[in-house]
């Protein structure tokens, strides 16, 4: 197991990756904003030494590539149903069953009790942590689901971080590229924020929910147990327990539950 300096040594010595991970130096107002404000690594999931809490969440993305990379050996189950396609170092906790038709692409790692519905599509550097969902027609690219994260239909979560708990409706799409392709910002305490990323999806806090239907634009962040309603195009950042419902006029209010 690789220690957190160790992890970090090896991450900034990448050729991959060196051009996306930014110094440290940060204004003052910037420094609350860390990965361990909107959700915790789990324990059960491995790499966790790559992912440091006090990082900016969106500095995780191009980690778990790195990650990945320590994954040596695959392990797939014996018998694969018809359909399904299993390409590169993919490892498959012995407790998930394959559905017919799929398509999973190394490196990956999925954990205990990971549903995975027909017509799933892993596209490479995915992490999938216990119990979580990945729905039928969905597809996945360089994307951390941590433990019983749901993505039940019909999703793209692309260079995307799901907490724990998250949740997506049917039809939610993680926008990860700009039109104009230049870098994603993150917008923090009113300031846009260069994340380094040409691409960047969504990252949702522990719990957080989206409707069915709505697109979360590139840099969107949701805080733990933020809900944005069905059928609408949200960018920025929600905090937690906040509501954003799109009407007109868009309104943001305290979640009542």
């Amino acid at each position: 197991m690789y220690t957190r300096v160790q992890a970090r040594a090896k991450i900034f010595t990448s050729r991959s990756n060196t051009c996306v991970l930014f110094s440290k130096s940060r204004t003052d107002s910037l420094t609350a904003v860390k990965a361990s404000d909107l959700f915790t690594y789990p324990e059960s999931m491995p790499f966790g030494a790559f992912f440091d809490p006090d990082d900016y969440p969106w500095e995780w993305l191009p980690r778990i590539k790195v990650a990945l990379a320590e994954l040596q050996s695959a392990r797939i189950p014996a018998t694969i149903p018809p359909g399904v396609s299993i390409e590169g170092i993919v490892y498959i906790h012995p407790s998930v069953e394959l559905p017919p038709f799929c398509r999973i692409k190394g490196p990956a790692w999925i954990g205990e009790g990971v549903e995975i519905r027909p017509g799933a599509y892993i596209r490479g550097n995915v992490i999938i942590g216990a119990g979580s969902v990945v729905g039928n027609s969905c597809e996945f690219k360089n994307a951390i689901l941590m433990e019983k994260a749901q993505v039940p239909h019909y999703s793209y979560v692309g260079d995307s971080i799901l907490g724990s708990g998250a949740h997506l409706g049917a039809g939610v799409i993680c926008s990860n590229l700009r039109l104009d392709q230049k870098n994603v910002n993150a917008i923090i305490d009113g300031q846009n924020v260069d994340s380094g990323l040409r691409k960047f999806g969504a990252i949702l806090g522990e719990n957080a929910e989206v409707g069915c239907n709505t697109a979360l634009m590139p840099g969107a962040i949701l805080g733990k147990r933020a809900l944005v309603g069905p059928v609408v195009s949200f960018s920025g950042t929600l905090d937690a327990e906040q509501l954003y419902l799109g009407k007109n006029p868009s309104s943001v209010m305290a979640r009542r539950d």
